[in-house]
């Protein structure tokens, strides 16, 4: 966490109108901050950290209030990256040395889940 207690809002249309998020969303926003550098969880992932809620929950959340945590390290469960964001979740990555699965020239890489992945302890 960053010990910032402002409520994390999304800034721009998807999120304009719905004031800040609720409890739960709260919480996977929190989830999402403690990600370190170089490792991701995906959406089931922090749903089963939470103990509550599924993918598609944590999903809406990052969707609606996401764009003020480092988004780019929750991602899908089989390493593909975000649609109309894997550009700039990409640069991300290699700034921070998230690993890659080797991919062909031309095509945007996956996240090697197997090493990518934080268990939210270690």
């Amino acid at each position: 966490m960053t010990g910032d207690s402002a409520p994390h809002t999304r800034t721009g249309p998807a999120g304009a109108g719905l004031g800040g998020p609720g409890d739960y969303a709260s919480r996977v926003l929190e989830v999402a901050e403690t990600i370190p550098p170089g490792r991701v969880m995906s959406y089931g992932d922090i749903a089963e950290y939470l103990g509550e809620g599924g993918p598609r929950q944590v999903g809406r959340v990052m969707s609606l209030w996401g764009g003020g945590v480092a988004w780019w390290r929750v991602v899908h469960a089989d390493g593909s990256l975000l649609a109309c964001h894997e550009y700039e979740a990409l640069s991300m990555y290699r700034a921070e040395g998230t690993p890659l699965r080797p991919a062909a020239a031309g095509v945007v890489p996956r996240l090697d889940m197997r090493r990518a992945r934080w268990d939210g302890v270690t």
